[in-house]
């Protein structure tokens, strides 16, 4: 395995690197204060479309999307560091390079799985910025966490399909432009229990759809992901052409689309942990307590020697995945995407727990981003998976080498 960078990933992470400083950072105190002006907390900002504007002309857009046919072309291993850099500032770089969830899952969902018609009406918008879109999966009534539980009906009426059920944390739902839903729901609850699902796309303008509520990430409205919702599908009719793929076919759609959604959120993380440490090492030098600077105290060079190592041991394992993503393919890495998506969102969290504690009162208030980087960490423990489910499922096949 070599991790170096190849001539394309060096010549893009230069430009990034250089974008972020120029661009993202000077932006990030310019939406705080264009988001706290608007009467809509789930509007996007005016700097985004001029962030947009700029990436384009940098030639920084569509990095993620390996299909050549339809993004850059990047293989995982070479879009991971450029994903960590975005995952320095979560709530604006990922947009403004067309690179943000859901969009980035739903993207390829769209490209491996959707048809002719449906790239054409949907996935050519999405790839050119101009629409975004939803992830229904989640439910309120059910333990989602097993996807097979999901309790939305996908039932077939002559030429059309008909939903009823109610979503939540529908990621990306809130977007004023969001103008596609991704569902997924039940089309025959007595087959397989892996048979049983199906994806379809919804237009957000189709009656019957109401969406009742914005929810909250520990009081933030995280517009990164567009804004969660609560949906409520009550007879909303669609034509057949609209299901993704074939009847039943959902619960591996789901399970192709979270591979590389889970590593792109690790990717993210690892920026997200170098940002809260970076931030830490400047506070304590600046700040003098007991006679020292903060720098000089051991428990805060433990913190910082710590956090350097945990990094380092999670950036690798994240390449190793990436490699793994490009070599073996999704199926072959499963262990590893499982074992990335335990280990790292922890980890980010430690650090930027230490860099909170370095910052003191102000690690928790809104005059540094790590609060907002913390609370939308720690969300990453449930999303996509909780950790126990993945430890669980680790276990099980390493266990089975020895059973067998």
């Amino acid at each position: 395995m070599d991790f170096s960078f190849d001539e394309r990933t060096a010549e893009l992470h230069e430009k990034l690197t250089d974008f972020m400083a120029e661009h993202i950072y000077p932006a990030e105190p310019v939406f705080d204060e264009q988001v706290a002006a608007q009467s809509d907390p789930w509007a996007r900002p005016p700097v985004i479309e001029h962030l947009k504007q700029k990436a384009r002309e940098a030639g920084l857009w569509n990095l993620f999307l390996p299909d050549p046919r339809f993004g850059g072309g990047l293989t995982n291993l070479q879009y991971a560091p450029l994903c960590e850099l975005l995952g320095r500032s979560p709530h604006l770089a990922p947009e403004a390079l067309n690179c943000a969830a859901p969009d980035t899952g739903n993207m390829e969902l769209l490209a491996d799985f959707g048809s002719t018609a449906q790239h054409e009406r949907w996935l050519k918008p999405l790839l050119d910025g101009e629409i975004r879109s939803a992830f229904c999966m989640t439910e309120p009534d059910v333990a989602s966490s097993d996807a097979t539980n999901i309790a939305t009906r996908i039932t077939r009426d002559g030429e059309d399909y008909v939903i009823n059920g109610r979503k939540w944390w529908s990621s990306g739902a809130m977007n004023p432009n969001c103008a596609l839903f991704i569902v997924m729901g039940k089309t025959d609850p007595d087959a397989d229990r892996h048979k049983q699902q199906s994806m379809i796309c919804v237009p957000r303008d189709t009656p019957g759809i109401t969406v009742k509520r914005g929810m909250h990430v520990f009081g933030y409205t995280d517009g990164s992901h567009g804004g969660h919702a609560e949906i409520v599908f009550e007879n909303v009719r669609v034509p057949a052409d609209h299901l993704i793929g074939a009847e039943g076919d959902g619960f591996a759609i789901a399970q192709a689309r979270l591979g590389p959604g889970r590593i792109h959120h690790c990717m993210r993380l690892i920026g997200k942990a170098e940002r809260a440490l970076e931030l830490m090492c400047r506070r304590v030098t600046e700040r003098v307590a007991f006679g020292k600077p903060l720098a000089d105290q051991g428990v805060v060079q433990d913190w910082i020697a710590e956090s350097r190592v945990r990094i380092e041991q999670a950036r690798l394992l994240v390449l190793k995945t990436a490699w793994l993503m490009d070599t073996v393919g999704n199926r072959g890495a499963h262990s590893e995407i499982q074992a990335i998506k335990i280990a790292v969102p922890s980890m980010t969290e430690w650090v930027i727990d230490k860099a909170i504690q370095a910052h003191g009162a102000a690690g928790v208030s809104q005059d540094t981003p790590l609060a907002f980087l913390w609370a939308s960490t720690r969300t990453l423990r449930l999303a996509d998976g909780p950790d126990e489910v993945h430890k669980a499922s680790l276990a099980r096949r390493e266990l089975r080498k020895y059973r067998d």
